[in-house]
């Protein structure tokens, strides 16, 4: 099969392996210039979607939509949109996908999405707007056939009781329509199927994607994490330990510590990754390369960044 490797993933046969990459709207023009080259370097892989992401409160919303109209119009990726609850009544939300829509997007990534103050403050849903996701994935799914993405937490959502608690409101986002989940990164593998045995006991059966977080700089990623309620292994802090001042060790030891990650998730039959770029390119090309994917033509970028 073309452009992707094939491997033994269980009893039933070989199964492709599939990626999508998540990059984030620009907030200036250097960043800009940043995020298109690396949307020209990683297209030729041929990626299955690739989405944008929104802001705290929704505040990218604009340059979301931007980006992903630009997406359609200038390159042959198939962009999915996300898309949150927050700071907008259900009119604005829904003027929102229509306009998705009528830009040729047939896919969005559903998100309850983060308070405008940012993480750690209490989520209000807006009065007159949808007030979770599942009542965001059935209105989505009433103004069009789109494909509509969750999102998963591996480690529970931080706000949720417990993790069975959160994966009763994963079942309600399926109930509403969800088509597929998007893990929250994560970095101990068994973290991932044991939450996937979970999940499939309380009779979910849409596809798993695993969220995969190349470390590019250790200690934004542990911040990260914190606020995210993702747990950080001792073996990896341990891995980047001393390279502080070491930029070129350190991109060694991220390439190892990722491609260990995935590689070992194929051996477990997983075929579909989603990757955080962070807009950064050079990493996650590597790693798609590990997992044997291959450019296949030329960059397919229309225009250059204006």
């Amino acid at each position: 099969m073309p452009n992707a490797i094939r491997h033994r993933a269980s009893r039933d046969g070989y199964h492709p392996i599939r990626v999508s990459i998540e990059f984030f709207p620009p907030k200036t023009e250097e960043m800009e210039k940043i995020l298109w080259s690396s949307i020209e370097r990683l297209a030729p892989l041929g990626p299955k979607f690739v989405s944008v992401t929104y802001g705290a409160g929704g505040s990218t919303r604009e340059r979301t939509h931007n980006t992903v109209a630009r997406m359609v119009t200038e390159t042959g990726l198939k962009p999915a949109a996300h898309l949150t609850c927050v700071d907008a009544t259900r009119d604005e939300i829904d003027a929102v996908v229509q306009s998705y829509w009528d830009a040729g997007v047939r896919h969005i990534v559903a998100l309850r999405g983060d308070p405008a103050e940012g993480v750690g403050h209490a989520y209000r849903p807006h009065p007159g707007g949808y007030a979770q996701t599942s009542d965001l994935v059935a209105g989505i799914k009433r103004i069009g056939d789109f494909k509509v993405s969750v999102s998963a937490y591996p480690e529970k959502h931080p706000e949720a009781a417990s993790l069975d608690a959160d994966i009763d409101a994963l079942k309600a986002k399926v109930d509403a329509g969800a088509d597929q989940a998007i893990t929250q990164f994560f970095f101990e593998n068994e973290v991932y199927l044991r939450y996937v045995d979970k999940v499939r006991a309380a009779g979910i059966d849409i596809p798993i994607i695993p969220g995969i977080l190349p470390v590019q700089n250790f200690k934004q990623a542990a911040n990260f994490a914190r606020r995210t309620g993702a747990s950080v292994p001792y073996w990896l802090a341990a891995r980047f330990e001393g390279l502080e001042g070491d930029v070129e060790t350190r991109r060694l030891v991220a390439a190892a510590v990722a491609a260990e990650q995935v590689l070992d998730l194929v051996d477990e039959g997983v075929n579909d990754f989603h990757f955080y770029s962070m807009n950064r390119s050079d990493l996650v090309y590597a790693i798609c390369h590990l997992l044997g994917l291959r450019a296949q033509a030329p960059k397919v970028m229309a225009a250059k960044a204006a």
